[in-house]
């Protein structure tokens, strides 16, 4: 590995980058290229390494740097509806489970809902005539007369991706590699996506979504990923939804596993800072420009196999996250109600808030400006100028749509995007069986600790720790997560089928495989370390939990010890567990990791209790109270020990944090602010 880390982080409005080097780590923060993300990359890696030619290595040969990628180029392909055009081959009879699902609804009593057209449309879905049975025996053999007479009608409608999912083929998936087969022999072979390999796990239509998800971004992610490559050097990892990465060539086969890439490097980041900084128990809050992503983290960073993104699911292993429309660009109006509205549209990067000079409507970040929250002349550590002018008139007529004035209606827009990120919160603390006052609120983004006191203050969480670099934590997370690569098998096991002796083979034969496919990449099998987790249910229950494999699996216990893990979970979960009623497995999950060392980026020397050698400034601030005069730092000027009575307002490159009236902040050895209620 190199010396040299460099964490790439791209977001709808920032590009950033975090440079470890030596246990130092310098930052770069520089606006996206949305039109083409990789160019802002480019650009910002460059200015990074202050010029450094990367085609030339380093004196003893290495790469110059090892590059570990967060993106959200798969997200925004699948939330705009800018994949490839997708094919989608099935068993005969079964073409439109993409549009049957589950036969539910989002929104119960909303009579016109509409759901979001299928990723492959009806013209492009076929039924070959094959079957295998729920215990993987072939009933019906698949031809190669079948698959070639296929072959012309996907030519003729020009797919660019095909996707291939049969019934259970999680079980036999000879008919899928048939497939797959023929499709790589093509004259211009499409990007294929096989179930069998991305997901083989039962319930059909979760895995059929997750595998045409995949075949839907592939195409778009495998261009992106070859230009990196090409412009960064093969030494490219990508990061994945469930915090860990992966090679860059893995990515481009499977990209449905980066689609929430860049806020697990946000979780990643702040679970890293607040277990060194002696806070386990963490809630996360991220917002940067366009959303916020919240993730609740009781000593250990949580993980689903269950995820809706863009009302489209997808089964694979990812963060607990929890996503809402509030971000820094996110857009203020007034609805046909006359109520004020935030989000969840946002002005992104281009054209941008109104005070960035080119756009026409009024943001959260428009609203911070006129309470003087942001400081013109400071923001992104000075080198962009916001137009207060222009915030100012678009926010006077708003004011004068819902009759208050322009400072009442900028703190009311404050109010409803705090109520928005206050919502998300209790949705993965309260909601799930969890005090958010046993938490502390670790607030990150270029956006989140302007906002972080208000919603502590809120929820009753009693701290607040703000990051020594919150603006590009998801780039210093994607930095240093570990390489990870995730197994999984349906087995459905009973009774007494649940025994050591079985499950030992199966987890064996997945290890097996595992150690093969990932020394092809290079990396050092003696350092890889394999966790071992059991998806479990009661029997008859129509979803399960995750609990973790018993590390002394033995035949006495074994049932009894799965047991009271998963009842444990279930009361923690739901509330309540039925510990008469038996359970079985369903799946089992392999994770293979490779660590990565974890820097320690404490300050050289220790102040005392004294700021003023920091102090910049006044500012006059709008709080809930009033105006209030209130003084200015700049935040590289802090030293730990340091101590500051609210309010206050923190000036960095890449955030700004507000210290509100009542809280009290003091610098640990790690540059870190911790704020709590005084």
């Amino acid at each position: 590995m190199s010396k040299r880390i460099i964490g790439i982080d791209v977001g709808g409005t920032f590009t950033d980058i975090a440079l470890l080097e030596d246990g130092r780590l310098s930052i770069h923060k520089l606006p996206s290229t949305p039109a083409n993300p990789s160019l802002g990359v480019k650009q910002g890696v460059s200015e990074a390494l202050q010029g450094l030619d990367l085609s030339e290595g380093s004196a003893d040969g290495e790469p110059v740097a090892q590059f570990v990628h967060g993106s959200t180029v798969a997200t925004n392909a699948l939330l705009e509806g800018k994949g490839a055009r997708t094919a989608l081959i099935t068993t005969l009879g079964f073409e439109d489970v993409l549009e049957i699902g589950r036969q539910s609804r989002s929104e119960l009593y909303n009579f016109k809902l509409e759901r979001p057209p299928a990723l492959a449309p009806w013209e492009l879905r076929f039924g070959l005539s094959e079957r295998v049975d729920y215990t993987g025996a072939i009933l019906e053999d698949l031809t190669q007369e079948a698959i070639q007479a296929l072959l012309p009608l996907l030519a003729d409608a020009q797919v660019e991706a095909v996707a291939v999912s049969m019934l259970f083929s999680f079980l036999n998936p000879l008919h899928e590699q048939m497939v797959g087969q023929a499709l790589e022999k093509l004259p211009n072979p499409p990007f294929v996506s096989i179930s069998s390999q991305v997901l083989p796990e039962f319930r059909e239509y979760e895995r059929t979504s997750t595998v045409v998800t995949n075949a839907y971004v592939g195409p778009l992610m495998a261009r992106y990923l070859g230009e990196m490559e090409e412009s960064l050097g093969s030494n490219l990892r990508i990061m994945q939804s469930s915090g860990g990465s992966i090679t860059a060539s893995l990515a481009s086969q499977q990209p449905v596993r980066t689609i929430l890439s860049g806020p697990a490097g946000g979780v990643v980041g702040a679970f890293h800072t607040g277990v060194q900084a002696g806070y386990p128990d963490i809630i996360t809050l991220d917002m940067g420009g366009t959303s916020t992503d919240v993730s609740l983290c009781p000593g250990r960073i949580k993980e689903t196999t269950s995820a809706t993104v863009g009302e489209y699911p997808i089964s694979v292993p990812m963060i607990e996250i929890h996503t809402v429309g509030a971000g820094g660009g996110s857009i203020a109006r007034v609805d046909s109600g006359g109520a004020l509205v935030v989000g969840p549209q946002s002005a992104g990067a281009d054209p941008g808030p109104a005070c960035y000079g080119k756009g026409d409507n009024i943001t959260v970040s428009d609203a911070n400006l006129i309470l003087g929250r942001l400081q013109p002349e400071h923001f992104l550590g000075g080198r962009m100028v916001l137009d207060v002018t222009r915030a100012q008139r678009l926010l006077d007529d708003l004011a004068s749509q819902i009759g208050v004035t322009t400072e009442d209606a900028a703190l009311g827009i404050i109010r409803v995007v705090n109520a928005n990120m206050e919502r998300a919160i209790r949705a993965i603390s309260l909601e799930r069986g969890y005090d958010p006052r046993r938490f502390t609120l670790v607030s990150f983004g270029g956006a989140g600790p302007m906002h972080s006191c208000e919603l502590a203050e809120e929820l009753g969480i009693p701290r607040v720790l703000v990051p020594a670099y919150p603006g590009v934590l998801s780039a210093l997370g994607v930095a240093i997560a570990d390489v990870v690569k995730d197994y999984s098998r349906t087995v459905m096991l009973r009774g007494d089928e649940i025994n050591p002796a079985r499950l030992e083979e199966e987890f064996h034969g997945m290890e097996g495989l595992a150690r093969e496919q990932l020394s092809q990449e290079g990396l050092p099998m003696a350092q890889m370390v394999a966790r071992r987790n059991l998806d479990v249910r009661y029997l008859g229950q129509s979803f399960e939990l995750t609990v973790d494999y018993p590390k002394r699996p033995t035949s006495g216990n074994f049932q009894r010890s799965i047991g009271a893990s998963f009842y444990r979970a279930h009361l923690q979960r739901f509330g309540y567990a039925d510990r008469a009623q038996p359970v079985e497995i369903v799946n089992l999950r392999l994770k293979l990791v490779l660590p990565v060392e974890k820097p320690r980026l404490t300050w050289e020397s220790i102040g005392d209790g004294d700021p003023s050698a920091a102090l910049t400034g006044q500012a006059r601030i709008i709080f809930r109270d009033g105006p209030i005069k209130t003084p200015m730092y700049q935040r590289d000027q802090l030293k730990p020990g340091n101590r500051l009575t609210g309010p206050a307002l923190l000036l960095q490159l890449d955030a700004t944090i507000v210290l509100s009236p009542g809280w009290a902040g003091t610098v640990d050895s790690f540059g870190n602010l911790v704020a709590e209620r005084v």
